[in-house]
This record gives structure tokens, sequence and C-alpha cells, in this order.
């Protein structure tokens, strides 16, 4: 039996659905906080029954008599994320569960100045210390992100960055398919398993494109921090989320985005999505 987590959220759904496309729905439980939001998986005939992180009692009786289990990191950012998921791994464990894979993150570093960085190298640290056997799926940086993280660069003519450094960008549904490719096979990879695209660029590589698929010059503007921070609360945005995205370039830049691995296009059997057609999508809307 395979459980996951999370699947009414973007990624672990995804991953449902291309489960589905080839598994029995009586081969799949799914485990969600709010199981009414999972009635359509229900009656397509997927087990689905209620987990929450914060209840990680009720959490082992959602993961008994799984195979493998997909535990979905949270995102909660005004949670102690580590500690929700040293519970479920507890949870986990107390299930017997036979194999769970964990979506961490590339760059999953303690001193990375990324918070989410850091709960995922507390949570895989938590995994080897468990005794379970494990897999850490260390996705590349979503590339949807660039859409917000490019900011309002068709008014401005440039990019303004705090600071610019190398990010293998990469498609959540490239991971969320690769993520399904891995649950059905029959032997799992242990450990940290990084999944990326092929290449990682700056954010002036990004700017450049930007420029060049909609016919003009887009600039990249490397700005002060304190002044990047001034300008996006200026402009509407959340003093905690400008500091969450601050470490994003802190990490860019700090090279912990900057590897690529070719595990991802081997999973996939063709060329991840590139970070070039992301940008042409967004310069061309």
């Amino acid at each position: 039996m395979i459980t996951i987590t999370g699947a009414t959220g973007s990624l672990n759904r995804a991953t449902v659905d291309h489960l589905l496309q080839s598994l029995d729905p009586s081969e799949l439980v799914v485990v969600v906080r709010d199981p009414s939001r999972a009635d359509d998986l229900a009656r397509r005939g997927v087990e689905v029954r209620a987990g929450d992180y914060a209840d990680p009692h009720g959490l082992r009786a959602a993961f008994e008599g799984a195979d493998r289990l997909l535990l979905v990191s949270s995102n909660d950012q005004n949670a102690d994320a580590a500690a929700l998921h040293r519970g479920a791994i507890q949870a986990a464990s107390d299930a017997g569960v036979g194999h769970v894979l964990y979506t961490s993150h590339q760059g999953a570093d303690a001193s990375s100045p990324f918070a989410p960085a850091r709960d995922h190298a507390a949570t895989e640290e938590a995994l080897a210390a468990s005794g379970l056997p494990w897999t850490a799926l260390r996705n590349g940086f979503y590339a949807h992100s660039l859409q917000w993280l490019l900011g309002p660069w068709r008014k401005t003519g440039a990019v303004s960055v705090p600071a610019d450094g190398p990010v293998s960008w990469t498609s959540r549904d490239d991971l969320a398919e690769a993520a399904a490719r891995l649950l059905g096979r029959q032997v799992l990879p242990q450990g940290p398993v990084t999944l990326t695209a092929t290449h990682a660029p700056t954010f002036a590589d990004l700017a450049r494109w930007a420029g060049e698929t909609a016919g003009r010059e887009v600039a990249l503007d490397v700005i002060d921090e304190e002044e990047w921070m001034q300008r996006s609360l200026a402009a509407g945005r959340p003093e905690g989320a400008v500091r969450f995205t601050l470490g994003v370039f802190q990490a860019a830049e700090g090279g912990f985005f900057a590897g690529t691995d070719p595990a991802l296009r081997t999973l996939l059997g063709r060329e991840p999505v590139t970070a070039r057609s992301v940008v042409d999508s967004l310069a061309r809307a």
C-alpha cells in the first residue's frame, strides 16, 4: 500500500494523479487534514484518511498498513516544521511503515540562510535516526516561483534583487511525476536524492532571457538588501514574507541551489522543463 500525505496540495496531488494512471485506486491511501477536500479521490476508489502533523497519535492510525509513505513537508511558515516532521516520522515508525519518502529541498543545510532548508536538514537527520528505510527527495527550487520572484520587471525594465546566484529552477509537475515513478519502483534509493533541472541559471540570465523574449532590454539590478526590503514592504508584502524571500536570494548567492543532477532526467526519460521555457512563457503572457 502506498500512502501519501498532503494530497490536496499542489505537489502531492499531482503525484497522486500520476500514480493513478498506472495504479489501481485500491492500492492508494491519502492522508489529509480535511477529508472533504479529497471527495473526488474517494469517488475514484482511493481510501481517504484524516491526519494532521500536529496530532502524531492520529497519524499513527492514518499510516497503518503503509508499505511506502510519501511525506510532504509542512508549508506553514508560522509553525515549527521540523518538530511537526519529527512527530510524523515517529508516527510512521510506530505504525511500522516500510519506507518513508520525504519531500525535501535542494540545499538542505543547517547553515542555509533559507529557513526551510534548515528544517529539511533537521528532518533528514530525524529520518536517519529513526531506523526506518528512507529517501529524501531533494527537489530543485520550484520554477513557478519565478512569476513573483522576478518582480514587476515589465513596468520597471529591470529585475531587482538583493543578491544573485545560480538556481536549478525545476518544474513542480516534473517533480511530482518523478516521485510517482520512484514510488512504483521495486527498489528505492536510500538517503538523499537530488532532483533538479539540467541547468542552474543566475538571475542575470533570467533577466536577459525575459528581455530577449519580450523584445526589449531588461536589466538586472542588484540592490542593497535593506532597500530591497523597503521596496517590498512599500509594495504591500507582509514583513514575514519579505524576510522569507530574502533568504531565497541569500541562499542563491551562497551557492546552496547551484547544483544540478541527472537523476530527474533519468527518472522522467526526457529533458525536464527548463527555466528558459518558464521565463519565455512569463514574458509572452
